[in-house]
């Protein structure tokens, strides 16, 4: 969790706290935080990583402060609070998507994102995987990942000033969902001198990073394989920070038969779907 409060009109008891990383901050965190406060601002996103739970918090208890000013919104009402609807990190291929299935269909890309590309194209991907009883680790997954790496590194891609350079590791994310399938594709990839040194790491590690191109290997085979619930595997939060740290170029890797899996009631048909709909919408 990252949360700082600072002061930096402070003058007698004219104090205006600024929260960071509001949406994973407790509400009543928020409030010892800010006892001596005149007037307090939060700053954050509550559709990306919530706060980090261990126990259950009914009655709304477990959700954080920006999702107690928003209440049923999805997105920030003009009447509660400023919603920054540009983005300038995401090619509007990514943007859109992100935006539609999301923001409510409220984000837009500044101009110059349009300007990033790669020499294979923009926008979302999909790679299908053939594999059955992966749980948390899937060694096909990783070897489609290195591949693909493999074929991308060295080809020409162009940045928001229009600058173009040859795609090096740095510029490649892998975001798994198990520490598993982690050392996994982070073995395989520093096993070829090529493909060594590309950032891999679960969301958590990740919001707030960005690169040109990022994967996103969903590792299990089937919704009867999933080590956890539906909720974390297929969670729009997790979903969403995993495929908004692209600038140009999205990727998901998964089974067909995990796309396929069956909701157990209507929360969980949504998560499935936002997967379904990027697959759909991927060339």
């Amino acid at each position: 969790m990252h949360t700082s409060v600072e002061r930096p009109w402070d003058s007698g008891r004219d104090r205006h706290p600024l929260i960071d990383e509001a949406g994973q901050l407790a509400l009543a965190d928020a409030l010892a935080a800010t006892r001596s406060a005149v007037n307090l601002v939060l700053l954050g996103d509550p559709l990306q990583l919530p706060q980090v739970s261990q126990a259950s918090h009914p009655g709304g208890g477990g959700r954080s402060v920006l999702e107690h000013v928003l209440g049923d919104d999805v997105t920030m009402p003009p009447d509660r609070g400023v919603f920054l609807a540009e983005t300038r990190r995401m090619h509007p291929a990514v943007c859109t998507f992100i935006s539609d299935e999301i923001y409510e269909g409220r984000l837009s890309s500044h101009p110059s994102c349009a300007r990033q590309t790669t020499q294979v194209g923009t926008g979302l991907r999909w790679l299908r995987a053939d594999h059955a009883g992966r749980v948390t680790e899937s060694e096909e997954e990783a070897d489609i990942v290195a591949s693909e790496i493999g074929r991308l590194l060295g080809t020409t891609w162009t940045n928001q000033h229009g600058e173009q350079r040859p795609l090096t590791v740095t510029d490649v994310l892998v975001v798994a969902p198990y520490n598993d399938q982690v050392a996994l594709v982070r073995a395989r990839l520093d096993a070829d001198q090529k493909t060594r040194g590309v950032a891999v790491g679960t969301v958590d590690k990740f919001q707030g990073r960005q690169a040109a191109v990022v994967f996103f290997t969903m590792t299990t085979s089937t919704s009867a394989d999933m080590s956890r619930s539906g909720d974390f595997l297929f969670s729009r939060n997790r979903f969403n920070v995993a495929i908004s740290r692209a600038r140009c170029l999205a990727y998901v890797v998964c089974t067909e038969d995990l796309l396929n899996s069956r909701g157990r009631d209507i929360d969980e048909m949504r998560l499935i779907s936002t997967i379904c709909s990027f697959v759909e919408k991927a060339q």
